[in-house]
């Protein structure tokens, strides 16, 4: 693998104008940003529809993008929007995303837009094209039709034409916006990352229009859901809640839904990170009904034949498997096996075992190193919450001389820079060494996630030439 280095930074994280980030030119601007710092990598969080809680990893589509990340001043230039219409938008608070507000007006303000689309052929190739996109969009009128209600309560089959097609150009200007950045990025040498949500969420198009391809009784509620088992984030475990693959009929057609998956996936990224890999080897199974997580038990998955048809599909793209949580020597076996790049987390490098791989000296040259990821406090946090102890043989382990530890974030990414990981990704957030009240998501807390925002003068008050020099210093360029 080449030694590379990368930057952990969501879209909707982004600077812009209008209540969250989006494909505007921000991030073309944060791309130049990459790039005269030396970076390799921008590495993204799932590009599909948020829950309530404004989770990506909860969608209503797997296929489908986020209508928050529409770049309305591309609408403003085609003709689409007005002057007063794009004003109306603007948020009142650059330093967060603005959910509550998204909720109520921004779906408002793109039906508007697609009625003025004259020619209306080109978007309805596009659609016709992608037949996940098509199923997505009608699902999504349905669910207007039937007041937002899940598909397993819907009274009505029947839509709105209108809205019917609001989808549909949601869904061409998501991907023609994000091509654009795509490739604006590729010009300049950096690759993007993207994520899979291992799961998909029950009120979804994905389970609405394939219900065999999961663990459902008759009346289309599922007899067990996912989740993780009691672990560092959590005493009582994570209970997602989300449907169960079943694993026995995804065999019959050779895992057609998850080839799908994963060239959708590779055709709009250099490369993804496939979340809780470890799933696929085994997974936590918790009863339908279950107060907690504990209440689950470990249940076999597809193992080796959906990497093979994984690797089959995705070209010369490159796959991360997120293994992390509990690890069994089964799962080590099957990653070993895949030949996929494992991840490494600097904040679980100090808990006590020596041999954890996650300190920087075990590292391989296939894995991907962390200083933390969208899961994790900041480095600034983590390090203000460690014990007296703790903090100081971590600094130590780090070179760090000055006995002020809150600039240890520094002697932290220094390390990491050093260390014989093949590629080494930081959170926007360690670059800047801000603390906890930035940090984006507390695994288990239902509120307040996901939404932190960057400025640019936060950007721009980042030293490129210290991360170009820690790149040339450690031949990552």
């Amino acid at each position: 693998m080449e030694r590379k280095s990368g930057v952990l930074m969501h879209i909707s994280s982004l600077n812009g104008d209008y209540s969250i980030g989006s494909f505007g030119d921000e991030a073309k601007y944060f791309i130049d940003f990459l790039k005269e710092c030396g970076f390799g990598y921008w590495q993204v969080l799932p590009f599909c529809p948020i829950d309530t809680c404004n989770s990506p990893y909860k969608s209503t589509s797997t296929f489908g993008g986020n209508l928050y990340f529409v770049n309305l001043d591309k609408l403003f230039q085609k003709g689409l929007l007005t002057k007063n219409e794009l004003l109306a938008q603007r948020q009142q608070n650059p330093y967060t995303c603005e959910f509550v507000r998204l909720f109520h007006t921004r779906i408002a303000v793109l039906l508007t837009a697609s009625k003025r689309i004259k020619d209306r052929q080109k978007i309805e190739q596009f659609i016709s094209e992608n037949p996940y996109l098509e199923r997505f969009c009608e699902f999504m009128a349905l669910k207007v039709s039937n007041n937002y209600k899940p598909w397993y309560q819907w009274d009505t089959m029947e839509f709105d034409q209108n809205i019917l097609f609001m989808w549909k150009f949601i869904q061409y200007e998501f991907f023609s916006q994000w091509s654009e950045i795509k490739k604006y990025a590729n010009k300049s040498g950096i690759k993007i990352i993207g994520d899979i949500p291992i799961y998909v969420d029950l009120d979804s198009c994905d389970v609405w229009s394939n219900k065999e391809l999961f663990k459902l009784d008759k009346q289309d509620i599922p007899t067990s859901v996912a989740g993780v088992p009691p672990d560092y984030f959590c005493a009582d475990g994570q209970l997602w809640g989300n449907p169960i693959y079943d694993w026995k009929v995804m065999k019959e057609d050779n895992y057609k839904w998850w080839r799908d998956r994963i060239n959708h996936m590779t055709g709009i990224f250099d490369g993804v990170r496939i979340d809780h890999f470890r799933g696929i080897e085994s997974f936590w199974e918790i009863p339908a009904g279950a107060a907690t997580a504990k209440e689950g038990k470990w249940s076999k998955g597809p193992g080796m034949e959906l990497v093979d048809a994984i690797k089959e599909e995705c070209g010369d793209a490159l796959i991360i498997a997120e293994d992390l949580g509990d690890i069994t020597p089964s799962v080590r076996k099957l990653l070993k096996k895949s030949e996929f790049p494992g991840m490494r987390v600097f904040q679980f490098a100090f808990l006590g075992d020596a041999l954890s791989p996650h300190l920087p000296h075990n590292y391989t040259s296939n894995c991907i190193a962390y200083t933390g990821t969208h899961d994790n406090n900041t480095l600034l946090g983590y390090i203000w919450e460690l014990s007296e102890s703790n903090r100081k043989y971590m600094l130590e382990y780090c070179g760090h001389k000055n006995e002020d530890w809150r600039n240890g974030s520094e002697s932290i990414i220094r390390t990491m820079f050093a260390s014989h990981a093949g590629i080494v990704i930081m959170p926007i957030q360690d670059l800047l060494g801000y603390g906890s009240d930035t940090r984006l998501n507390i695994p288990g807390k239902p509120e307040g996630n996901w939404q932190y925002r960057i400025t640019q003068q936060q950007l721009d008050s980042i030293d490129r030439k210290r991360f170009r020099r820690l790149n040339e210093l450690y031949s990552r360029i």
